[in-house]
């Protein structure tokens, strides 16, 4: 990559690791200040889904706006969003103001993610995005390990400070993208398009019509993979201590972890196994790693077998996040921004119902929330393998027809 890309992605780098790392903030004092306010597990829960359900709604117009009027700008007003909601989390203890203030930071982040993701497409080849989009996601699981631990600091000075200074971090990121980032001005055809979808179709519209694209599967294995992993995180420190009588300090230790192997995966490995083997390749083989790892959690018996169990999980895990990334933004031909926000609603649909169901399955035994997502994770492993021989008989037949151009778009 040019030295004018690498500063433009570090740039976005930035970008997300403050917009996640502003979350995670809140994320280890969050119980104890519902508490504070007289609130249980009932309002933790509806933090989660509020967001996610917001993201999932405003997800397909992120993108579309980042197509129609640049993803700069979409950035920007995620960010703004997102400032906005930790403002409001810190100025009030009603907890319908904080409901309120999930919905505005879930619309925030659904067009903050596309946009970020459609600048790195629109500033990439097909050949550099790989590295790109794993730098990038890499800097998503930083904030998410990096978060919590100031988060927990800071709460040792006064429980409602979190929010203060992740309102403050996240504004600092709007300043730095209005000064430093440059707008990708979309192709005049593609923009004419968007502003057409955007005043044409509704959210569900948009959901409808990306059962037509071609990318398809791969939505639906975001989806799949979003349910499965949500579901496992919200309920492994309920199942570690339930299981193994393991202490907090236990479970934080392997959240830390978990998210240290993720970014050392996605910024040192990614690249490399897609330039050697391809997305598609990629994605089967560590999509049959993350059932493997979901198979070994259910006879894993001990705390230190589980953690490695764990490891196995989000190993996988975070080499499929930026794989399915890039395979959606390649085969989007034109509309990466709607792809990318159709990942996202995909994304944030698991994220509401994954933890809703792991909740209500844990209730009834304490390894159901594990065997749905093993049986979700064999489910969509085969969709994979019966796409990838499609997709090969589809390159053969037009290879035989001469039709190269179309047949390498399949490879």
């Amino acid at each position: 990559m040019s030295s004018g890309q690498r500063k433009k992605i570090t740039i976005l780098m930035v970008n997300m690791f403050i917009a996640i790392a502003s979350f995670g903030i809140i994320v280890p004092i969050l119980p104890a200040y519902l508490v504070s306010i007289d609130q249980g597990g009932t309002a933790a829960g509806l933090m989660i889904a509020i967001f996610a359900g917001a993201q999932l709604l405003f997800s397909p117009l992120g993108g579309k706006w980042a197509d129609a009027y640049g993803p700069r700008k979409v950035i920007i007003l995620g960010l703004s969003l997102l400032t906005v909601s930790m403002l409001m989390f810190y100025a009030t203890d009603s907890i319908w103001i904080l409901y309120a203030s999930r919905i505005v930071g879930g619309i925030g982040d659904a067009f903050l993610v596309p946009g970020i993701f459609t600048y790195v497409a629109g500033i990439t080849t097909s050949a550099q995005r790989a590295k790109a989009t794993g730098l990038v996601t890499a800097s998503m699981s930083l904030g998410l390990v990096i978060g919590p631990g100031i988060g927990g600091f800071l709460a040792d000075f006064d429980l409602k400070l979190p929010f203060l200074v992740s309102a403050i971090v996240t504004l600092t990121a709007v300043l730095f993208s209005l000064i430093l980032l440059k707008e990708i001005e979309p192709a005049e055809e593609i923009s004419k398009q968007a502003e057409e979808f955007i005043n044409a179709e509704t959210m569900f519209e948009q959901i409808g019509r990306s059962v037509k694209m071609p990318y398809f599967i791969p939505l639906i294995i975001t989806f799949v993979m979003s349910f499965g992993l949500v579901a496992y995180e919200s309920v492994i420190g309920l199942y570690l201590t339930s299981q193994f009588e393991s202490s907090s300090k236990d479970i934080a230790m392997m959240i830390t972890a978990t998210g240290l192997v993720s970014v050392i995966v996605q910024v040192f490995v990614v690249d490399r196994l897609i330039r050697r083997f391809g997305e598609v390749a990629v994605l089967i083989a560590f999509l049959g790693v993350a059932t493997g790892g979901f198979l070994l959690s259910l006879i894993a018996g001990s705390y230190a077998a589980f953690f490695g169990v764990s490891l196995v999980i989000f190993l996988a895990m975070a080499i499929l996040r930026p794989v399915l990334n890039i395979l959606i933004s390649k085969m989007a031909q034109g509309e990466v921004g709607f792809a990318m926000g159709m990942n996202t609603a995909y994304m944030s649909l698991g994220n509401v119902l994954g933890p809703l169901s792991a909740g209500l399955l844990f209730d009834l035994n304490i390894n159901y929330p594990f065997i749905l997502g093993l049986a979700l994770l064999i489910v969509t492993l085969s969709i994979a393998v019966a796409w990838r021989s499609s997709r090969a008989a589809k390159t053969l037949a037009l290879l035989a027809a001469n039709d190269a151009s179309e047949a390498e778009s399949l490879v």
